[in-house]
């Protein structure tokens, strides 16, 4: 039986087993020589990566020990030699390495400035990380390189079988396995598979660390920190390190608090975190969020608790860039007086303004009566100019009549010589009296020859106005608008009356004005009519007026022409308003659009906030009525969509409709405005199951064709008419008035039961007539116990339609038959009556 050896040679660059042919040993007997050859790089890294005691362990579990030449172990010795070299250098590399690191730390500790600190700190790091993975894979190389011939040469003998020994060629074939060429993906990449890798090449581990995935994106514990962030923690860790911590001084600030407040605009105005914000809140039992308010009490012991100081302020404190300063004695000069001319209506007042103007406007107006307020400038002969405002006299127009008192000097009271004091006139006199301003009295129409201007002066001093002519203080005039009589005594007194006033504004600031009027022209937009009191009005101010703001686009004065300023006392025509503001409105300068915007706003929510206030209390007052605490019936009530030319005029409507109603009919405008009426004004008109009321205004083509069967329009030109009509469309709701006529008695004598009939009542009529079909009611012992008709009254066996008294008759009941010998009948009727308001 032939024994096979095994033969291993370490070389420079590794080991590798080869088996031989066998040979001839000195016993006559054949072996087997396996010479080991150098090995590529790889493998001597997983060598190094083996226990030492691999080689040691081996011999003991295996019965054959393999021959190591002279040759072998030199070559073992050298290479265990190198690698002792090898880690010796490495291990001066790292301390130098880690000298180098102590020298750069203690010159980062020097540092003063936060950005070189930590750019150094980081570059210091990286540095050490790759120099300890350097040496850490030196090391791993070289202890591979002396572990691997170890290793290598052991597993052959101890893998070596009986098989193995018997089929020497089958052995061959599978030693020689590891000794293939070089790998195609080598070849490829121009080396040898035993030609070993670069040490410094970059691991997919490492390549792939910093791509960024799903996952890592999604998964919040894998976010890293800013750059920000980590200089901030280096400078934190080097002031610890040195023993200086600086505490940061707290901020005390003053917060503004309206009225209510927003949580994060709370936290904003403080400087502090949000999650502090509410759990201060929360701790002290107010549960909210970030996004609900918190009143003030709320918020102010909040600013306490975190030392702030909190300052209340209102929501009208925008209003307080409007607020304006008394004028010096200086500064002020000269303006002309402001006349309003009011009276009963058809008394003459727009003839009186048309002769002084050399104008015809009464001529234009519909009905022959003025039903809109005019403004208007004019000079006199002697060069005075003064500003004249025409107020109409229907009683509907009482809050024109009231504006025009309120931003006049002086008021000329316009009574006809040919009529009486009226209630308009007196209505004028008390709106006089309110505004505490000079009263002249023009007695107008006296070139008629019914004219007594004596009466009129009587019946002026029942309400304390005591004319020059009685001996009074009060200066009157007599005049004609048709022939000029007295026109220019009457300027002359007016002219006379503003000197006594001394009337002066200060032409040189921002301007304030009150609104005339105001209308949506088409073409021009929302215009209105100002009468500047003090300051100058220019073309490009920015203003405000009432709920809505605008920038002045242009100025138009009484004749239609431009102009460039308004001065005190001058009424103008403005346009560049964003809304079609209220008469009554006034108008302020302000210094910027976003001061005008937010005054708007605010006004605005303050007049939200009155409507709704207003319609929560009045709904049921609107719907029902309630009697001694018990609510009886739900009251009718006529809903109108009104739409005028100017809003005077709508106000004028509203508040003449609104007058008509009773408890039991009650007229609700559900919208007012200017401007023609619109597809919108018919939508909410059919939704409300409304009326729409025109005034000097007409639908356009898609308001008709939406309110074709379906909505009812009506246009008016007077507002007469269109009062009428809506009181008689209000009395057709009112419920029927029931009248009861009485028509008689009659006594029952006697009862017969007729079969198919019932009962029938024997009776005599002892009073008044009986008729047929009319209301009766049934009386036992002077109570009544029943209530209904006669369904049958006879006379013998004949049907009749009235029976006499002192006549005896027949008769039954409808649906009741209980009647009884003695018993009373009242026979009455009832007659249904339109009502009217």
């Amino acid at each position: 039986m032939e024994k096979k050896t095994l033969s291993l040679s370490v070389g420079s660059r590794g080991t590798r087993l080869e088996s031989q042919r066998p040979q001839r040993n000195r016993m006559g007997r054949n072996a087997t020589e396996v010479v080991v050859e150098p090995a590529p790089r790889r493998r001597v890294v997983k060598a190094l990566q083996r226990p030492q005691t691999t080689v040691e362990a081996a011999p003991a579990a295996t019965p054959p020990k393999a021959k190591l030449s002279e040759r072998e172990i030199k070559r073992r010795s050298k290479a265990l030699l190198k690698e002792h070299v090898r880690t010796e250098e490495q291990r001066q590399a790292a301390e130098v390495a880690d000298e180098q690191l102590r020298q750069e730390q203690e010159r980062l500790d020097a540092l003063t400035k936060e950005e070189a600190a930590a750019d150094l700190a980081a570059r210091l790091k990286e540095d050490a990380l790759q120099a300890d993975r350097e040496a850490a894979e030196g090391e791993r190389q070289d202890k591979a390189a002396v572990q691997e011939p170890q290793q290598d040469a052991l597993e052959p003998a101890a893998k070596q079988t009986p098989a193995a020994k018997v089929g020497g060629s089958a052995g061959e074939a599978k030693e020689s396995k590891p000794s293939a060429g070089p790998r195609k993906s080598d070849r490829k990449r121009g080396r040898d598979r035993e030609e070993p890798r670069h040490a410094g090449r970059v691991s997919p581990e490492r390549r792939r660390r910093g791509k960024l995935t799903v996952s890592r994106a999604l998964n919040d514990e894998e976010r890293q920190r800013s750059h920000a962030a980590y200089l901030r923690s280096q400078e934190r860790k080097k002031r610890k390190a040195m023993g200086s911590v600086q505490v940061r001084e707290k901020v005390v600030r003053e917060v503004q608090l309206p009225e209510s407040i927003v949580v994060q605009e709370l936290a904003n105005r403080m400087a502090e975190r949000v999650s502090d914000v509410v759990k201060t809140l929360m701790k002290n039992g107010v549960m909210v969020t970030q996004n609900q308010s918190i009143d003030a009490d709320t918020a102010e012991l909040t600013i306490a608790e975190f030392g702030h100081t909190a300052v209340r302020v209102s929501d009208a404190d925008v209003e307080e860039v409007i607020a304006s300063s008394d004028d010096e004695p200086e500064d002020l000069s000269e303006r002309p007086p402001v006349v309003t001319v009011m009276g009963h209506v058809d008394h003459g007042k727009t003839s009186l303004l048309d002769s002084i103007r050399k104008t015809s406007v009464a001529s234009g107006e519909a009905g022959g009566i003025t039903q809109h307020i005019g403004a208007y400038q004019v000079r006199t002969e002697s060069g005075a100019l003064l500003s004249f405002i025409d107020t109409p006299g229907h009683e509907a127009f009482a809050a024109m009549r009231a504006r025009g008192a309120q931003v006049t000097d002086v008021v000329v009271l316009v009574v006809a010589a040919d009529d009486s004091v009226m209630p308009q006139t007196v209505e004028a006199i008390n709106h006089a009296k309110a505004a505490e301003v000079p009263i002249i009295v023009a007695i107008n129409k006296c070139d008629k020859s019914e004219a007594d201007p004596d009466t009129v002066r009587n019946q002026l001093l029942r309400h304390g106005i005591i004319v020059e002519h009685r001996s009074g203080d009060v200066i009157d005039v007599e005049v004609s608008a048709l022939t000029g009589q007295g026109i220019g005594t009457l300027l002359e007194m007016i002219g006379l009356q503003a000197e006594v006033l001394e009337l002066k504004a200060n032409p040189n600031r921002p301007a304030v004005g009150a609104v005339i009027e105001s209308q949506l022209d088409v073409g021009r937009g929302p215009v209105a009519t100002i009468l500047v009191r003090t300051g100058t009005l220019r073309k490009g101010d920015v203003f405000v007026v009432g709920e809505q703001w605008g920038k002045v686009r242009a100025l138009v004065d009484h004749e239609g022409e431009r102009v460039a300023e308004a001065g005190p006392a001058m009424p103008v025509e403005v346009l560049g308003l964003n809304g079609t503001p209220n008469a009554g409105d006034t108008l302020n300068v302000v210094e910027t659009e976003a001061q005008a915007r937010e005054i708007s706003e605010f006004r605005q929510r303050q007049s939200r906030g009155k409507r709704a206030a207003a319609g929560a209390t009045a709904s049921m007052e609107q719907f029902m009525r309630i009697k001694d605490g018990v609510k009886t019936e739900v009251a009718s009530d006529l809903k109108l969509v009104v739409k005028a030319d100017v809003q005077g005029s709508s106000e004028a409507i509203t508040q003449a409709v609104e007058k008509i109603g009773n408890d039991e009919v009650k007229i609700r405008v559900l919208h007012s405005g200017v401007g023609a009426i619109t597809e919108t004004d018919v939508g909410l008109a059919e939704a409300s199951n409304a009326r729409v009321v025109g005034f000097n205004v007409r639908a356009n083509a898609a308001a008709r064709k939406s309110a074709r069967d379906r909505v009812d329009i009506r246009y008016y030109s007077v507002i007469y008419s269109l009062v009428d009509d809506i009181r008689s469309i209000a009395s057709g709701l009112l419920p029927m008035e029931i009248k009861e006529s009485f028509l008689g008695n009659a006594e029952i004598l006697e009862v017969f039961r007729i079969p198919g009939v019932g009962p029938v009542a024997g009776c005599k009529v002892t009073e008044g007539v009986v008729k047929r079909a009319a209301g009766v009611r049934l009386l036992r012992d002077s109570v009544v116990i029943h209530e209904g008709r006669l369904k049958t009254l006879k006379r013998f066996k004949s049907e009749v339609a009235e029976v006499q008294s002192g006549m005896e008759c027949g008769m039954a009941f409808e649906n009741y038959s209980n009647i009884r010998q003695g018993d009373a009948i009242e026979v009455f009727e009832r007659e249904e009556i339109q009502r009217s308001l």
